[in-house]
């Protein structure tokens, strides 16, 4: 129990003080050593040189030699050791403060992170990696409790705006029934059902683009073969297709490599980019879902497209698309969909992006994964027949 009152003192130093504490032991160690070392060693050897000059001994001439030898020595080592230790300990507090300076800066950087402050940063001291990485992590931080905070502004603003509507009309229908203006019947129920499931919807799509956008999405991830996940996701939207007069295509390269993704996440994507063409492809038209090879800066990847030949998107349509909430006036939707999709394939270090010619041209969705080593075997396609190569 009794370490316990001189660890807390030790605790409350600064970081230069316990520097200067620990260089200081360093210094006085090493003094004493010298010290002790000296006194022992040296007086033997000075002997043993004093009798090779004077082999025949004189004993008060041996004696004031002797003392006067072990007085220089003593003067020579206090003065040489003690200027030795002032200037090691002046050395020493200077590089303290030196190493104590970054490490300081990064505290207050984070304290003020932690009050709110998000504008807080630390700067590189150019003192070694060490250094240097305390530094980055810190305005990595920064950065995204930054970027966390915007997109929290951002969609309560958003959000505020998306549930108006919704809560108008159920409030509006509710009052109306209540006056007698509507009958309590199956459609003013069907009415308030839709609002309701449309703010249901809502809410769920938030909260995935939110948790993906910030980095909190949790993926199941599993190799998987490209060929399972199109033969997947046209099996799944194919019977609407035919309903709705729109043929849809799929095709895969030969020798394929997997991708390490969560399945569902990107079925997901998949079904959301291959509903969105369907809504924009007038009846008589095509939509192709197809997937190959790529090598780029990144290394391998694997690229899957959704190719339409529908409405066709504007060159500043090609990203605004992706921000949450914009949607066509005619759409079911939530706005949210493909603002989700990108969110997801970035969860999974991969990019997704829109491409037209113009309106009335058609659209390309580009999905790009990070590859494995493994391939699929050989080349799918349905069910326009053959295989055919990419460009």
């Amino acid at each position: 129990m009794t370490p316990q009152p001189t660890r807390s003192r030790l605790a409350g130093l600064g970081l230069p003080a316990r520097l200067l504490l620990n260089n200081l032991l360093v210094i006085v160690a090493g003094a004493s050593t010298v010290l002790v070392t000296a006194l022992l060693v040296a007086p033997a050897v000075f002997q043993a040189h004093l009798q090779s000059v004077m082999p025949i001994p004189d004993a008060a001439l041996q004696d004031h030699v002797t003392r006067a030898f072990d007085q220089a020595i003593l003067v020579s080592l206090a003065v040489g050791v003690g200027i030795a230790c002032l200037t090691a300990t002046a050395i020493s507090w200077l590089a303290a403060r030196r190493l104590a300076a970054p490490v300081s800066d990064a505290a207050d950087a984070a304290a003020g992170l932690a009050d709110g402050n998000l504008d807080a940063r630390v700067t590189d001291p150019g003192m070694g990696p060490e250094f240097a990485k305390l530094a980055s992590s810190v305005n990595e931080l920064g950065d995204r409790l930054q970027a966390t905070e915007a997109t929290r502004r951002q969609l309560t603003a958003e959000l505020a705006h998306q549930l108006r509507t919704p809560i108008a009309s159920i409030r509006a229908t509710v009052e109306a029934v209540r006056e007698g203006v509507l009958p309590t019947d199956e459609e003013t129920l069907e009415t308030l059902g839709y609002q309701s499931n449309r703010l249901s919807r809502l809410v769920d799509d938030l909260e995935v683009v939110s948790r993906a956008e910030e980095r909190q999405l949790l993926l199941a991830a599993e190799p998987v073969a490209i060929s399972d996940l199109v033969d997947s996701a046209a099996a799944a939207n194919r019977d609407r297709y035919r309903a709705a007069g729109v043929l849809l295509g799929t095709w895969v390269a030969p020798d394929m490599p997997t991708v390490t993704i969560d399945p569902d996440r990107i079925q997901e994507v998949l079904g959301n980019l291959l509903d969105n063409a369907l809504r924009h492809t007038p009846r008589g038209g095509s939509v192709e879902l197809a997937a190959r090879a790529v090598h780029d800066q990144w290394g391998p990847r694997v690229l899957m497209e959704v190719t339409d030949t529908g409405t066709g998107l504007t060159a500043s349509d090609t990203e605004r698309i992706f921000d949450r909430f914009v949607k066509a006036p005619d759409s079911p939707g939530t706005g949210l969909g493909l603002a989700i999709a990108r969110a997801i394939v970035e969860a999974h270090h991969g990019t997704l992006t829109a491409h037209s010619a113009g309106p009335g041209k058609g659209a390309r969705f580009a999905i790009t994964l990070p590859a494995r080593a493994s391939h699929d075997a050989g080349p799918r396609t349905s069910p326009r027949g053959s295989p055919r190569p990419r460009p």
